[in-house]
C-alpha cells in the first residue's frame, strides 16, 4: 500500500535550514531586520521542500492575522437562505472578498451578527478576540450601528462601512444608490413614462432614503409629481405585494414601478397580473437587484445590477493596505449599471400628467 505523503510544515523548513521557527516566520512575512544571507538560506529550504506558507505560520510573527472578517445581518441572511428564493448578496460578497483576499495571501471569514441585539458588542467582541482580523467589512445595517463601529474603532481595527455616508471612523462606502435610482427612473422617462411609482426599502437602511432621493430628483428634473407614488416595504415579497396593491389601486395609477429588491419586484409582477395588467404593455417594472431569479421570470426583469462583488473587493483591498496607504476621508462610491430586459417598454395607456 502506498504511503500518504507527509505535508511539509514550517517545522520541516526550520529544521532543514537550521534556524528557529520565528526566523522562518519573519522570512515568510518579509519582515525587516533579517539578513539577506539568512533570507536566501530559508528560501532555499522552502523551495527545495515545496513548502506552502499557512496562515498559522504567517501569524507567528504576531504582526498580522491574514484574516478579513465580513459581518452580515443574521436574521435577514438566515431567512434568505431558508427561503431559497435566489438571493445572492452573500455569494457576491464572497466572490469579491475571497478572490481579492487570495491575491494577498489572506482569507475571508463571514460572521452573522444581529445588529438589533442588546448584546451585539459582546457578540462581536468574542468573534474579534477569537479571530483577531486585520480588517472588518460591515454591511447594512451594521455599517451604521454605533455600538459596532465604536467598538472596532476602540480596538483600533480598520473597517469599511458599506452603505454608509456618515462621518466617523472607518471607510465609508456606497454603491451609488441615489445614482442607480436616477438611472432606473431616467430609463423609464426616456421610454415615455410620466407616472412612475417607487417601492422603497425599510427606513432603518439609509440606502432606502438615498434611492427615494434619486427617483424624486429624476422626476423633478422633468417637472413630474411624485405625490402618492412612493410605497415602502421591508425588501420581502409580502411587503412588496401590499405596496404594489396600494399603488396600482390609485385612480391615476403608475404606468411603471421601480422596486427596491427582487422579491418586492416579483410581488409587484404577481400583483399586477392578478389585477389583469399586462407587463410591460400596461405596466413596466424595474428591480433594484439583479439576482439570478430575475432572468427567469416572464418577462425577464429589467434590473439595477448592484456592484456588490466590486464594492467588497475594493473594501478588502483598502483594508489590507490600511497600514501602508492613507485612507479616504470621503465616501468611496462604486456605481452600478442597468440591465435592460423584457419588463420595460413604452407606455400604451394614457400617461397624460
Amino acid at each position: 500500500m502506498a504511503r500518504r505523503r507527509q505535508s511539509v510544515t514550517i517545522k520541516h523548513v526550520a529544521a532543514d535550514a537550521g534556524v528557529s521557527l520565528q526566523t522562518v516566520s519573519r522570512v515568510i512575512n518579509n519582515e525587516p531586520n533579517v539578513r539577506e544571507a539568512m533570507k536566501a538560506r530559508v528560501q532555499e529550504s522552502i523551495d527545495r521542500l515545496g513548502y506552502v506558507p499557512s496562515i498559522a505560520a504567517q501569524r507567528m510573527s504576531g504582526s498580522r492575522s491574514y484574516l478579513i472578517l465580513a459581518l452580515n445581518d443574521r436574521e435577514r441572511t438566515i431567512a434568505d437562505w431558508r427561503a431559497r428564493q435566489g438571493t445572492d448578496w452573500v455569494d457576491q460578497m464572497l466572490l469579491g472578498g475571497m478572490l481579492t483576499c487570495a491575491e494577498f495571501g489572506y482569507r475571508m471569514m463571514v460572521e452573522l451578527v444581529d445588529t438589533h441585539n442588546d448584546h451585539v458588542e459582546r457578540e462581536l467582541g468574542a468573534a474579534v478576540a477569537a479571530l483577531q482580523p486585520d480588517g472588518v467589512v460591515l454591511t447594512p445595517p451594521h455599517s451604521e450601528n454605533p455600538l459596532i463601529t465604536n467598538l472596532l474603532a476602540k480596538l483600533d481595527i480598520p473597517f469599511a462601512r458599506i452603505g454608509s455616508k456618515e462621518e466617523g471612523p472607518g471607510i465609508a462606502m456606497t454603491m451609488d444608490d441615489e445614482g442607480s435610482a436616477k438611472l432606473a427612473t431616467d430609463h423609464l422617462l426616456e421610454l415615455g413614462h410620466k407616472r412612475i411609482g417607487f417601492i422603497a426599502g425599510p427606513s432603518d437602511y439609509s440606502l432606502s432614503g438615498w434611492r427615494i432621493d434619486g427617483w424624486q430628483k429624476a422626476m423633478a428634473a422633468r417637472g413630474l409629481d411624485t405625490h402618492n407614488l412612493c410605497g415602502r416595504g421591508d425588501f420581502g415579497f409580502q411587503s412588496g405585494a401590499e405596496a404594489a396593491r396600494k399603488l396600482l389601486r390609485l385612480d391615476d395609477r403608475p404606468t411603471a414601478i421601480i422596486a427596491s429588491s427582487d422579491q418586492m419586484t416579483l410581488a409587484t409582477l404577481e400583483t399586477a397580473r392578478a389585477m389583469g395588467l399586462s407587463v410591460p404593455r400596461e405596466l413596466s417594472l424595474i428591480s433594484f437587484d439583479n439576482t439570478p431569479i430575475v432572468r427567469f421570470t416572464d418577462p425577464a426583469l429589467t434590473a439595477i445590477d448592484q456592484p456588490i462583488a466590486e464594492t467588497i473587493s475594493t473594501a478588502v483591498r483598502m483594508l489590507i493596505n490600511a497600514n501602508g496607504e492613507e485612507l479616504p476621508d470621503t465616501p468611496v462610491v462604486v456605481s452600478g449599471s442597468l440591465q435592460e430586459r423584457g419588463s420595460t417598454a413604452s407606455p400604451r395607456v394614457d400617461v397624460s400628467a
